[in-house]
C-alpha cells in the first residue's frame, strides 16, 4: 500500500499562509490521484482539493476555497502540496491528505491516509 505522511501545519495568524506537504513512501504514488481533506472538531471530514495522477493535470477545489487554496505536486519528490492563503480561523482543521486510484472528491473513495497535520488559525 501507500504510506502517507502529512507536514507544515501549525499555528498561524489570521491572514497569513501556511504550504502542507504530504509526502508518500513510493515512486508509484504518481499514478495516484491525491486529495487534501480537513475536519474541524465535531464537523465531519469535508473535501478541500484533488489533483490528479499519471502526468495529468486535472485540479478540483472545494468551492469556497477556490481562490485562496492551491494544490500541486512534485512528482521527483513523492510530494504534494496544498498551499493555503488568507486563512482565517474557520480554516482550523487536521488536513489529511489521502491518495485514491481516480480523481475524486469523495471521502469514501480514497484507499490510503495519511495521519493529518494540525492547522490552528488565530484571529
Amino acid at each position: 500500500q501507500v504510506q502517507l505522511v502529512e507536514s507544515g501545519g501549525g499555528l498561524v495568524q489570521a491572514g497569513g499562509s501556511l504550504r502542507l506537504s504530504c509526502t508518500a513512501s513510493a515512486r508509484t504514488f504518481t499514478a495516484y490521484a491525491v486529495g487534501w481533506f480537513r475536519q474541524a472538531p465535531g464537523k465531519e471530514r469535508e473535501f478541500v482539493a484533488v489533483i490528479g495522477g499519471s502526468g495529468g493535470d486535472a485540479l478540483d477545489y472545494r468551492d469556497s476555497l477556490k481562490g485562496r487554496f492551491t494544490i500541486s505536486r512534485d512528482n521527483a519528490k513523492n510530494t504534494v502540496y496544498l498551499q493555503m492563503n488568507s486563512l482565517n480561523p474557520e480554516d482550523t482543521a487536521v488536513y489529511y491528505c489521502a491518495a485514491a486510484t481516480f480523481f475524486t472528491r469523495t471521502l469514501g473513495s480514497y484507499a490510503y491516509w495519511g495521519q493529518g497535520t494540525q492547522v490552528t488559525v488565530s484571529s
